[in-house]
């Protein structure tokens, strides 16, 4: 028994002896850990933060009727180029009847009026002439012959009025049932006209439709919008996280989806003093005027993209950021330089702005330098020693 317990604890030191020689063997057979290598390069760098929105002119401006009625005609549609006083539409006017019938009842009033001045002025004018034959024969004395043209001249004077006023009330007549009146020009017609030069961007009526005159108490019918197409402004929204990063002033670089390998600069010139809460976050309003050098057409209301430019740095030394090491107690930035074949040695860096992939290198490392990459590879196989 003692015999064959021995042999089974020389067996198993013999074939564990065996076993740690294989192993060392494999470990030694192992390729060499071998670390790649990357330069500095001169780069621009640009540290930029993305807002979302759309491109719209800079200024709309909605026509609308002075006179309430239903559009007989329109001359204009979305995309024509227009002048200021070019017609747009008409407005056949649709008379209200109580509005009617009370200036008809203006009318024959005033021409009640006008009529009994009349009778008045040549019931007048007979007193004067009497009173002036008097006075040149010496009847009646120079005071009763003034008395008596003084009442003529107010006669004649309010004779007069009236017959204004009877103009007035037929001219109102002929507005409430027609829409306009003679001697009045464009202040009250049936004729649309543009206020501005510009595109016409939309007509939202059509042929007979009602419209209605813009009053203190209506804004009125928009018969069509107009704006300056070679004005136009970005407008988008940036998150509470990136408000207090952005300030009036610093350059856009605008991307509009519809127009591809186009990039517009713009400036940004408004933040919104107060957010608006959107599906849970906080977004800040911001406007940026385009500087259209060019004459490439932007549709109004097309979405585009502002990169707005936070920090810029051009031809600089750069390196990867993923190359920067941090110590873990000081927490200052380093990268490894190799001095020798596979032998590396640290050195600090002073950073610069970062775009998130490359980050400037203000000093500790030149452009000829190689900087240690922290992925291991192996060395490649030899395939002409087995051959």
């Amino acid at each position: 028994m003692k015999k064959t317990g021995t042999i089974i604890v020389l067996a198993g030191i013999g074939i564990f002896f065996v076993l740690s020689m294989f192993w060392l063997y494999s470990k030694n057979s192992e390729d060499p850990v071998i670390y790649a290598t990357e330069s500095p390069s001169k780069n621009t760098i640009i540290k930029k933060t993305v807002a979302t929105g759309s491109i719209v002119p800079k200024e709309e401006v909605l026509i609308k009727p002075n006179i309430s009625g239903i559009i007989d005609e329109i001359f204009v549609q979305a995309g024509d180029v227009i002048q200021s006083g070019d017609l747009i539409a008409k407005v056949k006017v649709v008379p209200n009847v109580n509005s009617l019938s009370s200036a008809k009842n203006n009318i024959n009033s005033a021409r009640t009026q006008v009529e009994t001045a009349r009778l008045a002025l040549e019931s007048q004018k007979s007193i004067y002439e009497r009173q002036k034959e008097l006075f040149e024969k010496g009847v009646i004395s120079a005071n009763e012959f003034d008395n008596a043209q003084l009442s003529y001249n107010q006669a004649q004077q309010r004779y007069n009025q009236e017959k204004v006023g009877l103009s007035g009330a037929q001219q109102t007549f002929d507005i409430v049932k027609t829409g306009t009146t003679s001697g009045l020009g464009t202040s009250a017609n049936t004729e649309i006209r543009a206020t501005v030069s510009g595109m016409v961007l939309d007509v939202p009526v059509k042929t007979g439709n009602q419209v209605i005159e813009a009053n203190n108490f209506n804004d009125g019918t928009t018969i069509a919008t107009l704006a300056d197409v070679n004005r136009m402004i970005f407008e988008g929204k940036v998150d509470e996280s990136e408000v207090g990063k952005i300030a009036e002033g610093l350059p856009l670089e605008i991307t509009v989806g519809a127009i591809e390998n186009k990039n517009f600069d713009a400036i940004l010139d408004y933040i919104a003093p107060k957010g608006v809460s959107e599906n849970g976050a906080i977004q800040f309003e911001i406007k940026g005027t385009l500087n259209k050098k060019d004459t490439t057409f932007i549709r109004a209301g097309l979405s585009a993209n502002a990169s707005i430019i936070l920090a810029r740095a051009d031809s600089v030394l750069s390196v990867k950021e993923a190359l920067i090491q941090y110590d873990p107690k000081t927490q200052k930035p380093f990268v490894e330089v190799e001095t020798g074949e596979q032998q590396f040695e640290r050195k600090d860096v002073e950073l610069g702005i970062s775009d998130g992939i490359n980050v400037e290198i203000k000093s500790g490392v030149s452009e000829g330098d190689k900087i240690k990459v922290w992925n291991q590879i192996k060395a490649a196989p030899d395939f002409s020693k087995s051959q």
